[in-house]
C-alpha cells in the first residue's frame, strides 16, 4: 500500500514540468482561478501576507509566486521550500534567490527530516487536492507538519474541493478530467473533512470557502518540543 500511495504521489507531482511551470501563473492562477474554481487569487496573496513569519516553510511550492510577491516581516527571512517534484523545487528557489531558501526534496505524506529550529508559519498551497486518498487518510500530513511547527505557530493553507463545493460545468468536468489523469484526487474532499482534520490537530482554526477553494488557517498547539 505504501508503494501505491508513494507512486500515485510521484504522479502528481510529475505534472509540473518547465513547460507547466512557465505557464502556471497565467493559467492556474490568472485564468482557472478567475474562471474555474471562483477564487481569485489575491484571496490568497492576502492569506500569505496575514500569516507569513520570518522563519516560514512552504510546502508544494508551485511556481513560487506567492513567495515572490508577499510581504515577509523581515528582509532577511529563514525560509524553507520542501517538494516532490525537483523541477519545481528548482524554479520555486530561483525565483525567491534573494532569500536563499534551504530546499528539500520530500515526500509529504511520510514523515519529515527534523533538523534546525521549528518553523513559525507553514503554508500549504493547492497542495491536498493534489495528494492521493481521501481526506482522513491524507490528512496525515497535518502530523507531520505540526512535529516542526513551533508551539503557537500557523500553518495554512489552500486546497480545491468537491462535495458541496459550489462548482459550475465547467469546472466539474475540468475536475475530472484531472482526477482521472491523478493530477487531482479529491472526489471525497469537502469543506467539513477538511474542518475536522484540522480541528483534530491544531488550535484556532479559520476556514474560508471561495468558489469551491478552501482557505485554512490554524494555530499550533502549545506543547513544548521534544
Amino acid at each position: 500500500m505504501t508503494n501505491a500511495i508513494d507512486a500515485q504521489a510521484q504522479a502528481g507531482a510529475a505534472v509540473y514540468s518547465r513547460t507547466v511551470l512557465a505557464a502556471y501563473d497565467w493559467f492556474v492562477l490568472g485564468f482557472s482561478n478567475r474562471v474555474l474554481w471562483r477564487c481569485p487569487t489575491v484571496e490568497i496573496a492576502a492569506l500569505y501576507d496575514r500569516h507569513l513569519s520570518a522563519n516560514h516553510l512552504d510546502v508544494g511550492v508551485g511556481s513560487g509566486y506567492f513567495l515572490d510577491r508577499c510581504k515577509f516581516p523581515s528582509a532577511e527571512p529563514r525560509l524553507a521550500l520542501m517538494d516532490l517534484n525537483a523541477t519545481a523545487l528548482e524554479h520555486c528557489a530561483r525565483r525567491v534567490a534573494r532569500y536563499r531558501p534551504l530546499t528539500v526534496r520530500h515526500n509529504v505524506l511520510t514523515p519529515l527530516p527534523r533538523s534546525g529550529p521549528r518553523f513559525d508559519s507553514i503554508a500549504l498551497g493547492y497542495l491536498l487536492h493534489c495528494l492521493p486518498g481521501a481526506l482522513p487518510d491524507k490528512a496525515v500530513v497535518f502530523d507531520h507538519l505540526a512535529a516542526v511547527l513551533a508551539p503557537g505557530g500557523v500553518i495554512f493553507g489552500s486546497t480545491l474541493l468537491q462535495g458541496d463545493a459550489p462548482r459550475s460545468w465547467p469546472a466539474r468536468r475540468l475536475m475530472d478530467v484531472y482526477n482521472r489523469k491523478g493530477i487531482f484526487s479529491n472526489r471525497e474532499d469537502d469543506a467539513r473533512g477538511l474542518r475536522a482534520a484540522l480541528e483534530q490537530r491544531f488550535d484556532d482554526v479559520q476556514l474560508q470557502l471561495h468558489g469551491c477553494a478552501a482557505l485554512f488557517a490554524a494555530r499550533g498547539r502549545n506543547v513544548p518540543a521534544t
